[in-house]
């Protein structure tokens, strides 16, 4: 194997057309199932911890400090382990798309979005990203819209309904917040679909850091233009750590595992999984801000973990049983994270 491959993002077969044949049932592998629960409770508890950290620094100089530390990051963890930085000629133009939807659009429209309405409406609206990934899933890779997703993306939207169902009516009061924080979720979920579909030759970790690389020149140009960085000495030593819990955690393994987690996992279902991450914030901003939790939030928890359930933990064991019945490994799943 070749030194720094671990992580290698999945091939499509040669001669295999433009797209990826879907497959015809999830099979989900142990390790995505740990990279998920592991990429949930990182971001999620990101939430009340970008909370602490934007109160004292204003979200462009925020976000540049998020994404030049996170490729930076990347790019060192790739770099010491052996691994190619460059990207080759042919991947270049799907780099810069993926890139585009993933990081700049996300960015960019989810901070207009979240200047214009409350973060409660902003989060209703920003995790309908799973339907337009399962959407751009099923146009550009041909996923088949299985049941099992289709419940699974009901349970998951009930638990967001649950969470911030108090929040619906005022998102007509913020039409141009609205239509931002839609833009976001599109571009993310487009994302999804265009990186899944593409036969990557680099690494995910590379691929994660080219991303933040490439997608961050816009959002770079935006702060030169309208941010305001605050003055060093005025930021207390809690904003400090916020901060710097914010730029790596969550930018560089949080959005590694996101990369990773895509070529893993049908995209639709890998989608699917983000919708725990709100709810693991607002539950885990107890501790940190205060916040009241009650019945709402373990209702909201339990309806996205039980679409979660059917997903991707179902399939999963489903997959392994199946694979121990058959025998002598006639029915091992293929390892879809080594190329």
């Amino acid at each position: 194997m070749t030194p720094g491959r671990s992580d290698a993002t999945p091939q499509r077969r040669a001669g295999s057309g433009s797209a990826p044949a879907a497959p015809d049932h999830d099979r989900i592998p142990a390790s995505a199932l740990m990279l998920l629960a592991l990429m949930t409770v990182f971001w999620g508890i990101n939430f009340p911890i970008m909370k602490l950290a934007l109160a004292e620094i204003e979200p462009w100089t925020f976000r540049v400090a998020c994404l030049g530390i996170g490729a930076i990051g990347l790019f060192a963890i790739a770099a010491a382990r052996g691994q190619t930085l460059v990207p080759a000629r042919a991947e270049r133009r799907a780099l810069v798309l993926v890139s585009l939807l993933n990081i700049t659009g996300w960015h960019l429209f989810s901070a207009f979005g979240l200047a214009l309405m409350g973060a409660g409406r902003a989060a209703i609206l920003a995790y309908t990203m799973p339907l337009w990934a399962m959407l751009a899933a099923r146009m550009i890779l041909g996923e088949k819209l299985t049941a099992a997703r289709v419940l699974g993306l009901v349970l998951g939207f009930g638990g967001m309904l649950v969470l911030f169902g108090a929040e619906i009516e005022g998102i007509g009061a913020a039409p141009w917040g609205a239509l931002c924080m839609l833009a976001a979720a599109v571009s993310w979920g487009a994302g999804t679909g265009f990186m899944k579909a593409h036969p990557w030759r680099m690494t995910a970790t590379v691929l994660t850091g080219w991303q933040m690389a490439i997608g961050g020149v816009p959002v770079l140009v935006g702060f030169f233009f309208v941010g305001r960085p605050p003055a060093a000495a005025g930021i207390s030593a809690t904003a400090w750590l916020a901060l710097a819990y914010a730029t790596t955690i969550p930018m560089v393994f949080c959005h590694y595992a996101w990369t990773r987690l895509v070529g893993l996992v049908p995209a639709g279902a890998a989608a699917i999984g983000t919708l725990a991450i709100p709810v693991i914030g607002v539950i885990s901003s107890a501790p940190m801000t205060g916040e009241a939790v009650g019945p709402r939030e373990v209702l909201a928890l339990g309806l996205v973990l039980a679409a979660l359930s059917i997903v991707l933990v179902l399939p999963a064991r489903d997959a392994r049983a199946a694979g121990f019945l058959a025998g002598s490994g006639r029915s091992r799943l293929p390892d879809r994270g080594r190329s």
